[in-house]
């Protein structure tokens, strides 16, 4: 007696894969910022950022609302929460046993890393005229100057710890911040060959900050 054949199997269809909770959101942040650093931030789309998040251009505005407020939160953010942490930190020191070049050494070398990483904040900084005052708004810029003026001040106590005197206290520090932000920014065009590491660089500008040119170890 023959044996009907059996009827062929149906593969089960396969199961969406879904994302981790958030993944979204952190895919589109790190899209930003890897965007915002290269091109401009009026030229970057949002379905340019969400195609290189690899997300659908929704998701942007469900976990952001809109371009301006992604930018905000993935490079005004990070460099305002360095400040508020250095801020904290400078109050925890106690000058009489304070180390300066390891105290100067870890701002420097934390403020170099936050701008490495968010070269875009920069760029757009440098074209920041091509902006309307609603798009600085809402992009956060505006927060810079206040963190800024956090660093002057920082600066202006700095100064007065190792009994120098200075008439624009504020304007050494923002001089500093604008030293390490341009190595941050351009520091790789600056040398042919292979560049300094990310220590030596950190070291000398710590150095150029505390002691300049002439009033140096080594």
């Amino acid at each position: 007696m023959s044996r009907r054949p059996s009827p062929a199997t149906t593969p089960a269809p396969a199961k969406a894969t879904r994302r981790p909770r958030g993944a979204p959101r952190r895919l589109l942040l790190a899209a930003a910022r890897d965007l915002f650093a290269r091109q401009d931030y009026r030229a970057t789309t949002t379905l340019e950022i969400a195609a290189h998040a690899g997300v659908a251009e929704h998701l942007l505005f469900r976990n952001f609302g809109s371009k301006a407020a992604l930018f905000r939160e993935a490079l005004v953010v990070p460099f305002i929460d360095f400040v508020d942490e250095f801020g904290t930190k400078w109050r925890t020191i106690v000058p009489e046993t304070a180390v300066e070049d390891e105290v100067g050494g870890d701002f420097v070398g934390a403020l170099y890393d936050v701008f490495l990483e968010n070269r875009g904040l920069l760029k757009t900084l440098a074209n920041v005229d091509v902006l309307s005052d609603a798009e600085l708004a809402e992009c956060g810029i505006q927060d810079i100057g206040r963190a800024m003026a956090i660093l002057g001040r920082i600066g202006a106590e700095g100064i007065g710890i190792r009994g120098m005197h200075s008439k624009h206290h504020e304007l050494a520090a923002r001089s500093t911040v604008a030293m390490v932000a341009g190595m941050a920014a351009f520091g790789t065009t600056f040398f042919s060959g292979r560049p300094p590491s990310r220590r030596e660089i950190v070291d000398e500008l710590t150095q150029m900050s505390l002691h300049g040119f002439l009033h140096r170890d080594g």
